[in-house]
Parts: C-alpha cells; structure tokens; sequence
C-alpha cells in the first residue's frame, strides 16, 4: 500500500517544465489585457530570476481601468500593429524587469502561458515578432510554452536568429495570433493582408487550411529583382 501510494505521488509530480510553466499561469492571472492572461518567468540556473505579465506601463491606465481594449475596438489583427496597444508584454515585462534589478539574462530559459479571458481557454503561448527579437538580444537560450491543447513545446532561441539569416521574419511558421485570428474571425494569418499574400494552392497536411506566401517569395518566383530590393523602402513596418 505504502508503495502504491509512492508510486502516485512520483506519477503526479509535474515536470520541471510543467512546474515553471504553471508558475507563469498564476502570474498570468495578474494580466490587465482584456485579450490574453499572459505570464512569463526567466529562469537561470534553475532559479526564477525574473517575471512578467501583460499590462499597461507603470502608473498609466490600463484596459481594465478604461472599460475596452483599443484593439478589439478597432479590430486589429492579432500579431500584428502593436503600436496601437495599452500593454506591454509578459516577456517584455520579464526582460525589462531583470533589467531594473540588474540581473544578466544570458543563457537563461523563459517560460510562457497565456489563457483567454473571455472563455478560459487556452491560446498558444508564442511571442510576437516584437518579443522574439527582444528575447534573441537578451540572450536568452530556450523558449517554453504551453500549446492551446496543453502541451509543451521547446524552442531553441538560436535557431530563430539562424533562421532569419536566410528567411525573413514574416516567414516564420510559428506566427502569434494565428490561432486567435481563426477563432475571433480576423483571418488565418496574423501578418494581415498588406504582409503576406493568399496562395490558392491546397495544403498537403490540411487541405482546407490556406497557405501564404510571403510578398518577397512571391516577387522572388516572378523575377522581379528590383521590387525585392524596394520592398524594405516601401514596407510599412
């Protein structure tokens, strides 16, 4: 009996990355965004370092305090236009808030878990395009997230910076808000229509699921060089 009981216990102790990233959800729960509960935490040297949750900067209003998020207001696509935006970023947060106390980041591991707050449901804890850069030059080395069906996934920080030595950034495959998009009605892509173009084509995988190609693949395939290279000049980025 006594083993039996053992034998629980240790098959219902959490993972180490279970653990962090339950950790995150509770900090989460601190969120002022009216669109995700996001919560991030830093971990170096398996010690907690640092920690972050999405809200407005420090004594300004938040979106709890206004009454409505600017973004659903105005129907912005998730992933995308973060200028118009109360909030600063989980991972931002965590990031500027080891900074604050002086605390290196380097070769550290940040953990992510967002929830919706309208249904309680999970969203796929991945970052925007301007916390993935931000995650690179901090040095950190791991990203950790928990996938809307509960899962966990790994990302290794160097292979997004190798990445876009020959891809751009808007050809990642793990894209923020894809999947809010769908489930909000905004579009299966979270660039938005002005970055990325529909490709008629089927997907192999899931045939009722569109692919998009990027604008610069799309000039790349019809020869015009000289539109690559004013691309950049004209991108309203």
């Amino acid at each position: 009996m006594i083993k039996l009981k053992l034998i629980i216990f240790i098959m219902n102790r959490p993972s180490k990355e279970h653990y962090y990233l339950n950790i995150a959800r509770e900090i989460g729960d601190r969120s002022t965004c009216l669109r995700h509960k996001m919560g991030a935490i830093i971990v170096r040297d398996d010690q907690i370092v640092s920690t972050g949750y999405i809200g407005a900067p420090r004594k300004t209003k938040d979106c709890i305090e206004r009454g409505e998020c600017l973004r659903d207001k105005l129907k912005i696509v998730h992933g995308t236009r973060y200028e118009v935006c109360r909030s600063v970023h989980a991972e931002q947060n965590a990031i500027i808030n080891a900074a604050r106390a002086g605390v290196s980041l380097l070769g550290g591991d940040i953990y992510m878990h967002s929830i919706n707050p309208k249904t309680g449901e999970r969203n796929n804890a991945l970052p925007c395009f301007f916390c993935k850069r931000m995650i690179i030059n901090a040095g950190l080395k791991r990203v950790i997230t928990m996938t809307k069906e509960g899962q966990v996934k790994i990302f290794l920080v160097d292979e997004w910076a190798q990445e876009w030595k020959y891809k751009d950034v808007v050809d990642d495959k793990q894209q923020y808000g894809a999947d809010q998009n769908v489930r909000d009605g905004l579009g299966e892509n979270p660039l938005g229509n002005n970055i990325a173009i529909e490709v008629k084509e089927n997907n192999v995988e899931n045939p009722n699921q569109k692919q998009f190609k990027s604008i610069k693949e799309i000039l790349m395939e019809e020869g015009k060089k000289e539109d690559i290279n004013n691309l950049g000049k004209h991108c309203e980025c």
